[in-house]
């Protein structure tokens, strides 16, 4: 049996998010916290578990849906969850927070960078834009 490159970048990114997960629950639960927005509306701790918890259900998702639609429905939740998170990682720049190293503001801003290559990876790995267009196509009205 062949494994195609994209489900083993589906498996690859499943993994990253279980392991990033269990990290917001165990070992990197401060350094998690460093990304939290000084103006979000809720103990950061809260946000850090909380966020942990839906990086393992993603993950573990992305590890088990291999056939369309599901694949895609979780590329798609995947891919938000990304954007979601992102103001995080501005605030961490804006607000100069130190976290996983990153402690100048260049490397703050090369982080940036890879949220959008974590949109891509969820988007791309699952089929997800190409399988939402064949979908939006089969349920056009016919004129």
């Amino acid at each position: 049996m062949k494994i195609s490159g994209r489900a083993l970048a589906q498996a690859a990114l499943g993994g990253f998010l279980v392991y990033a997960g269990v990290s917001h629950l165990t070992v990197a639960r401060q350094e998690f916290q460093a990304q939290v927005p000084s103006w979000f509306p809720a103990d950061p701790d809260v946000v850090v578990l909380a966020s942990g918890a839906v990086e393992i259900g993603l993950g573990a998702a992305l590890l088990t849906a291999w056939h369309q639609p599901n694949r895609a429905r979780v590329g798609m939740v995947a891919a938000a969850f990304f954007v979601a998170v992102f103001p995080g990682n501005i605030a961490q720049f804006t607000e100069h927070r130190d976290g996983f190293g990153l402690d100048t503001d260049t490397k703050r801003a090369v982080r940036l960078v890879f949220q959008p290559v974590l949109v891509g990876w969820a988007l791309g790995a699952t089929g997800a834009i190409g399988a939402t267009r064949a979908s939006l196509r089969r349920e056009k009205p016919q004129t």
